[in-house]
């Protein structure tokens, strides 16, 4: 698996991996390939733009990287997952004092320094604009200030790195986020593989903002309780070796619904009331 080695999706990648299990062995700054806990599974750390040429190549039979480098390298490779983690828009900025305020007001021959030379030229050649790219591999937010460009072509996330050069968006190319990509071709092995890694990897991602709640409800008070009580398919009741009736009730609920839901179900009755953490939600 093709993972980054820099930049603001390796540690979110690398924590996700840790969260299904999939822990490296030995790792530093300098380890292009690491074995992992898994026996067959190896990682390659590259950094992220080079990710999807890597996948299309067939050197990986799986990559996680952001769908703006997968855009930008035109690689033909199929984006089996978006992750919902490292998201982000590619902007066009230019400084405030401008006198830019919208895409409508960039004039033929503007420079603009990016990275993703691929992306702006198909956004501009679309409008019928002809700008100048400047083409850039480390940051593109200075350029303005050095007068190398005009404006710039990046990835935004909160806009404050913006705001700190004194640069501010005028409109959004494409939005993104991380994506788990394969190869086109893939071998029986090679598929099953990937069939077992995506069980693991989207019953982590379900479980994150859930919890499981366990409690003890006496049999009058059952209705009560599941009346206040969110679920999923619905909760699991069961009955309790109790010297009077009582139920088990266990359901997979919000997180954020905890603080206001443990009192509603404390005043419906429920007793022994135990709030868990979830690792992995299998649909």
């Amino acid at each position: 698996m093709a993972v980054p080695s820099k930049g603001r999706l390796m540690e979110p990648v690398m924590g996700l991996l840790e969260y299904i299990g999939v822990k490296p062995q030995a790792m530093d700054d300098r380890s292009l390939v690491v074995p992992t806990s898994w026996r067959l599974l190896s990682l390659i750390r590259i950094r992220p733009e080079d990710i999807p040429s890597v996948v299309e190549s067939g050197s990986a039979v799986m990559g996680i990287t952001g769908l703006d480098y997968v855009t930008e390298s035109g690689a033909s490779i199929n984006v089996v997952e978006r992750l919902g983690f490292g998201r982000g828009k590619i902007v066009v900025a230019v400084p405030y004092g401008s006198g830019v305020s919208s895409i409508d007001d960039i004039k033929d021959g503007m420079r603009l320094a990016t990275k993703y030379v691929n992306i702006t030229n198909s956004y501009f050649s679309k409008l019928g604009k002809r700008i100048r790219i400047i083409k850039i591999s480390g940051s593109a937010e200075v350029m303005p200030l050095l007068n190398v460009a005009d404006g710039i072509v990046d990835v935004m996330s909160t806009g404050t790195t913006l705001r700190l050069h004194g640069l501010k968006p005028i409109g959004v190319i494409m939005e993104s986020e991380a994506a788990l990509i394969t190869p086109r071709e893939l071998s029986d092995d090679e598929k099953e593989f990937v069939d077992k890694f995506l069980i693991l990897m989207r019953g982590a991602l379900a479980s994150n903002g859930r919890k499981l709640v366990l409690m003890n409800v006496p049999e009058q008070d059952l209705a009560a309780v599941l009346k206040v009580l969110p679920a999923m398919e619905g909760p699991t009741i069961a009955d309790v070796a109790s010297g009077r009736p009582m139920k088990e009730v266990i359901s997979v609920v919000p997180e954020e619904s905890i603080p206001d839901l443990l009192p509603l179900l404390k005043k419906a009755g429920a007793k022994d009331i135990l709030v868990l953490s979830i690792e992995k939600v299998i649909p």
